[in-house]
């Protein structure tokens, strides 16, 4: 996470700002970001949280502040920007940014942003081959079916692919908002996410391959392929945006569009924090409902997104046709990415449903 100090007293803090006329509160905050961390990136419009702080006023006189925080995916570091002489800017540790700011409210949002289980989860122990005890304690259920467990085969390592598809999301997401971006780099981000979809499709595979082969699994067979189908089919999605991108030979993304890739870059992390819970699904079922609940609102927030864009260029366009159908094809593309997130916050809430 990336910190920068304030003017004066030089805590460590985020970048803010007040509201700006003519902008969207998230437009407001990537424009602070960029002026005083001179960082570029992709804002998700859906606030993260919020914090309060006093704050000095000209006159003097000291006002508590509410402040909204968005999820912001660095794509570029500029070397220049308006206020690099006024601030130290530097990259943090989730914890050691947490430990750096002052806000009670903030260092809780920050430790929220990594939750423990997903930090744990980027190298996972492995859940065959672990203790009795161990295997019970895992999987929520009782000692005597964990020993009988142990006399039976494998049961595959359906957590650990779960979570490296979960990784090629992030990577894929990450890849299309900086295509969005726009810059030199378009033919490399679209590469970038078609090689995604490869390792998406390898790692299905194999797990379709683990179900047929393993004599127990941690849920149903059926939910499994679904769970990881429904992962497939969002970064296949994402290729097909990026496909689209390069056969119409787009190159540079209407607001609304670099809105949606944002959230389905904070979709994505959101995913890949949920997903590692599922091994403890009995002990995480509210956090998992928390995740996937804020997963189907930006799903809503995005259609909102998605319909005032085509409105826009509707009335814009109407003497360019074919740079409507583009732009058309193109928020319709992305539009699908972000109701396969949704489909995924469904899959995962039935697994809640059936064994929390």
């Amino acid at each position: 996470m990336l910190l920068i100090t304030s003017r004066q007293t030089r805590r460590w803090v985020i970048p803010k700002g007040g509201l700006m006329k003519g902008l969207q509160p998230h437009a407001a905050a990537s424009k602070e970001a960029e002026e005083e961390a001179g960082v570029l990136g992709a804002t998700c419009p859906v606030p993260l949280g919020s914090y309060r702080y006093r704050k000095q006023r000209n006159s003097g006189a000291w006002v508590w502040a509410d402040v909204d925080v968005y999820p912001f995916a660095v794509t570029d570091e500029l070397s220049t920007w308006d206020e690099q002489h006024q601030r130290e800017r530097r990259w943090f540790s989730l914890e050691e940014a947490a430990r750096a700011v002052d806000e009670e409210d903030l260092r809780a949002l920050i430790r929220s942003f990594g939750a423990r289980e997903f930090r744990a989860a980027a190298s996972p122990a492995r859940f065959l081959g672990a203790a009795v005890d161990t295997v019970a304690s895992k999987t929520g259920v009782n000692a005597m079916f964990a020993w009988f467990q142990k006399l039976l085969p494998e049961q595959g390592n359906f957590f650990d692919l779960f979570e490296r598809q979960a990784a090629t999301l992030v990577a894929g997401a990450d890849a299309l908002a900086r295509l969005a971006q726009g810059g030199p780099g378009r033919a490399q981000h679209i590469r970038e996410i078609a090689e995604r979809e490869h390792d998406a499709d390898d790692i299905t595979r194999e797990v379709l391959q683990t179900v047929r082969r393993s004599f127990l699994t941690p849920f149903d067979r059926s939910a499994i392929t679904s769970l990881i189908n429904t992962m497939d089919d969002a970064i296949d999605e994402m290729q097909q945006t990026a496909g689209a991108c390069d056969l119409y030979e787009v190159t540079e993304f209407e607001p609304e569009m670099i809105d949606m890739t944002a959230i389905i870059v904070d979709a994505a992390r959101l995913t890949a924090e949920a997903i590692p819970l599922l091994r403890k699904i009995g002990d995480n079922g509210h956090r998992l409902h928390e995740l996937t609940e804020r997963l189907v609102r930006m799903e809503g927030h995005a259609d909102e997104i998605h319909a005032a864009g085509l409105k826009r260029l509707f009335k814009a366009d109407l003497k360019e046709p074919m740079h409507f159908f583009v732009r058309q094809e193109m928020f319709k593309r992305l539009e699908r990415v972000v109701d396969r997130f949704e489909d995924l916050a469904n899959e995962i809430d039935g697994l809640v449903i059936d064994h929390s």
